[in-house]
This record gives structure tokens, sequence and C-alpha cells, in this order.
């Protein structure tokens, strides 16, 4: 913009020198007295020109082509490791694989020790029973069964099954009740059973009775177990009557003890 304003002001100078030097008188002077005094053509300063308006910007250059690859850096230092997270969700279960090929049979075992015979609901038991034996015994042992408990851990289990009754009375009981070696049970407690009437004057009824126990703390051995007949407690004496006309039976077996 500066070399544009000094141009400017060059060309006008030329243009305006001859006019000044008209002004000054050069021509009535004598051509031969040649004047180097140019105080006349010197005029006053002017005024600086302004700035011109700046141009528009220019257009953004082309994108340079790519450059080369730089080269790898050095590694890193390890980092610290970090805080282990939380366990996952469980997965599923995954699908039931096709059963495997049958495998070689393996080579025969030696044999084993032997051992006593387990014990079971069928390993020691005895049954003994008696047809038509009319007993009216009111008080006493009415039949035994001699049986050989095989363990000293093991429990009996007991049952009577055949008629009973009583007969000709009002209010009246009878107790029919087990017996291990001439002793009631004690371990849980005695295993008995009744008959009750509170009217049976004139009645003489005999019907099938069923009873049934478990009796602990007997030792090994032999055991008589008997069935007997004796009074209620709190009751007198009256007619009783054993396995009339039918079978009777009394039944002992051996058994492991119970669960706790």
């Amino acid at each position: 913009m500066r070399f544009v304003v000094v141009v400017l002001l060059v060309s006008l100078a030329v243009i305006v020198s001859p006019a000044i030097k008209q002004a000054c008188g050069q021509k009535n002077k004598p051509a031969r007295q040649p004047r180097s005094d140019f105080s006349c053509l010197a005029g006053r300063p002017g005024i600086p020109g302004l700035h011109g308006t700046p141009g528009a910007p220019g257009r953004d250059g082309r994108d340079g082509g790519p450059g080369t690859q730089g080269k790898q850096g050095p590694r890193g230092f390890h980092g610290t490791p970090g805080k282990q997270g939380p366990p996952g969700a469980p997965g599923t279960a995954g699908n039931t694989g096709p059963q495997g090929p049958k495998g070689d049979a393996g080579p025969k075992g030696e044999k084993g020790e032997p051992r006593e015979k387990e014990l079971s609901a069928y390993s020691n038991w005895k049954e003994c029973s008696w047809t038509k034996i009319n007993d009216g015994k009111d008080n006493g042992l009415i039949r035994d069964c001699v049986f050989q408990k095989k363990y000293t851990d093991s429990i009996l289990h007991v049952y009577w099954n055949g008629n009973l009754r009583i007969c000709n009375c009002n209010d009246c009981c009878k107790r029919w009740f087990f017996t291990f070696n001439g002793t009631e049970c004690t371990t849980p407690r005695a295993i008995d059973g009744i008959v009750y009437m509170a009217k049976g004057v004139g009645h003489n009824i005999h019907r099938v009775r069923h009873i049934e126990g478990h009796c602990d703390k007997i030792h090994k051995g032999p055991v008589r177990v008997g069935f007997n007949v004796g009074n209620c407690a709190g009751y007198g004496n009256v007619d009783a009557y054993t396995g009339w006309n039918s079978n009777s039976r009394l039944f002992v077996e051996e058994v492991p003890r119970p669960q706790p």
C-alpha cells in the first residue's frame, strides 16, 4: 500500500512541475541566466494519506501429502495391577453329553474276609403257635416261647394274636402282658393290652385281639418270652379266658436298634 501512494505522488509532481515553473515567472527572465533557486517550487507538506481498506483473506492452500510413518517409540513401564473385579454370575448348566462307550472289565478283586451275617428283619425270628388250647386261667402264665438272641445291642419285637374274653361282670377289667425271663419290659415300657366291660352280666363274647411292642436292654443268649394274664390296676379279679376254639400265635423277632 505504501508503494502505491509513492508512485501516485511522483506522477503528480511530474504533471504539476511546468505549471509551477510558469507561476514562478521563469519565462520572463533571460535564458542565459540559469537559476539554481528552487525555493519557489517547494510547497507545504501535504496531509498524509489514509490507509487503504484491507484486502480479503486469501484461500487456504492445498492439503499436503501424507507424511512417512515415524519410528516406534520405546516401550513404556509396566503399570500397577488394577483391583480385582467382582465375581461374575454363575453360568448356566451345560447340556448332558452323550454316554461314552462301555469300558473294559476290571481285574477280579481279592477275596474278602468272612464276617458275621448282618442283622436284618428276617435274620432271626421265631413263632410259637398252638391250636384250640382252651385256657380259663384268670392269673399267671398262659404260654411261653424260648428265643435265642444273637446280638447284645439288638431289640426284641414281639406280638400275640388270638382270642380273649371276660364274662358275666359289670365294670370289670383283665390285663394280658408280655414278660422276658419272668420280668415285664421297662425299656421303653411294658407291652400289654386290656379287655374292659361296663355292663357284662350274662355276656360271654369271645373276640380276636392283637397285642404288640418292642423291648430293649435284653441280654444276648436264650430269652424266655412269656404271655400272661392278670388284673387291671384298681380292679379286682374276674373270669378270663384265652384262646378259645381258635389258633393263637406268640411271635418273637430280633431287630436292629431304631433311629434316634
